[in-house]
C-alpha cells in the first residue's frame, strides 16, 4: 500500500471512517460538488448530490484507503426489484487498499471474486493483494489486451482490429476534443474489449457465493463500462447507470477527476456504438458477449430483491 500511497496520493478525495452514517457522506458529497464548483480548473461534471432512491450516496463505502469501492445494492432494477446490497461491488485497485480494508472485504462482505481489467504492466505496478482474500477467485480480464490482435486468422478482421488500435492509440496521444469517445467506443467494440467484458460477465455467471469486485485503475472508464454492463442486465434505468457513473469525480481524487474526468459523451459513445451494432446495449451483451436471456434471468434472480 506504501507504494500505491506515493504512486496515487489521496488528495481530494473523501476516504475515510464516517461515524454519521447517511447523513456525513451526504455532507461530504455536498462539499465536494462545492469545491468543483469553485475550484475546479477545469469543468468536471457530477451527478446530482443525492442519488436516486436507496442509492442516496451512491454505494460509497468508507473504507480508509480505497475512495471509489462502491456498492452496487439499492439500485432500483427490473420489474419493481432493486439490486441486493453487499455482492456486486465496483473499484479503483485493491492495491491501495489498508490492511483494514481488505480484512472488511473478506470478513464483512465475503468476497469471493475479483476482476481485475487492467493490463500487464499495471499489474505489476499494484498488483492485487488476493492473499487478502482465501479461497476468492482472481480474474485477469485485460480490456486492452494486445494479444487479442491475434485471435482471428482472417486477414480483413485482423487489418480492421489493427486500425482500430491505432485509431485508438492515436486519440490517447492527442488532445482533440472526441479523444473519451473514440477511447470508450474502442474499450467496448474492440476484440479485446469483448474478450475481457465476456470473461467479466462469464465469472460474474459462474460465482457460486460471496460477493463480487470489478476494477481498473480509479474505477472510472474500464470498470464505469464494466459496471453499466452489469447494471443493464439487472435492468437499472439509463439515467441511474449515468449518475453512478459521473459518481466517481465525486469519490476520485483530485489528480485524477481534474486530469481525467469522467464525461457523459464517452458513456454514450459507447452505448450507442453497441446500439449502431447489436440494436441496444443489451443486444451487445447478448451476441458479442454471449449472455444468453436465460443467463440474463439467473442474474436477476441472484441479485435482485
Amino acid at each position: 500500500m506504501v507504494k500505491a500511497a506515493e504512486l496515487y496520493p489521496q488528495d481530494g478525495s473523501i476516504a475515510g471512517a464516517a461515524p454519521g452514517g447517511m447523513a456525513e457522506v451526504e455532507e461530504r458529497i455536498a462539499h465536494r460538488i462545492a469545491f468543483f464548483e469553485e475550484h475546479a480548473p477545469i469543468k468536471v461534471e457530477v451527478p446530482p448530490a443525492v442519488g436516486p432512491k436507496g442509492h442516496e450516496t451512491y454505494g460509497w463505502i468508507d473504507f480508509g484507503h480505497l475512495p471509489n469501492t462502491r456498492d452496487l445494492g439499492g439500485l432500483a432494477a427490473a420489474e419493481n426489484a432493486c439490486v441486493k446490497p453487499g455482492l456486486l461491488l465496483r473499484s479503483g485497485a485493491l492495491g491501495f487498499g489498508s490492511d483494514a480494508d481488505l480484512n472488511r472485504l473478506r470478513d464483512e462482505y465475503h468476497l469471493m471474486l475479483v476482476v481485475d481489467l487492467r493490463n500487464d504492466e499495471e499489474l505489476i505496478e499494484i498488483p492485487d493483494p488476493m492473499d487478502a482474500f482465501p479461497g476468492a477467485r482472481y480474474v485477469h480480464a485485460d480490456i486492452l489486451a494486445r494479444s487479442a490482435e491475434g485471435i482471428t486468422q482472417e486477414r480483413a478482421t485482423r487489418e480492421k482490429i489493427a486500425r482500430e488500435r491505432r485509431e485508438f492509440e492515436r486519440s490517447m496521444s492527442s488532445e482533440s476534443d472526441d479523444n473519451m469517445e473514440v477511447m470508450y467506443r474502442y474499450l467496448l467494440m474492440s476484440a479485446s474489449g469483448m474478450l475481457g467484458y465476456r470473461s467479466f460477465l462469464r465469472s460474474i455467471i459462474e460465482l457460486p457465493e460471496g460477493a463480487a469486485l470489478w476494477h481498473c485503475s480509479v474505477g472510472r472508464d474500464r470498470c464505469g463500462l464494466a459496471s453499466a454492463l452489469v447494471e443493464t442486465v439487472l435492468g437499472v434505468s439509463w439515467d441511474d447507470i449515468e449518475s453512478d457513473y459521473l459518481a466517481t469525480n465525486i469519490f476520485a481524487t483530485n489528480e485524477q477527476s481534474f486530469s481525467f474526468p469522467a464525461a457523459i459523451r464517452a458513456l454514450r459513445a459507447a452505448r450507442d456504438a453497441a446500439a449502431e451494432r447489436y440494436g441496444s446495449l443489451m443486444g451487445y451483451i447478448n451476441e458479442a458477449l454471449e449472455v444468453t436471456p436465460a443467463e440474463v434471468e439467473q442474474l436477476r434472480e441472484r441479485y435482485l430483491l
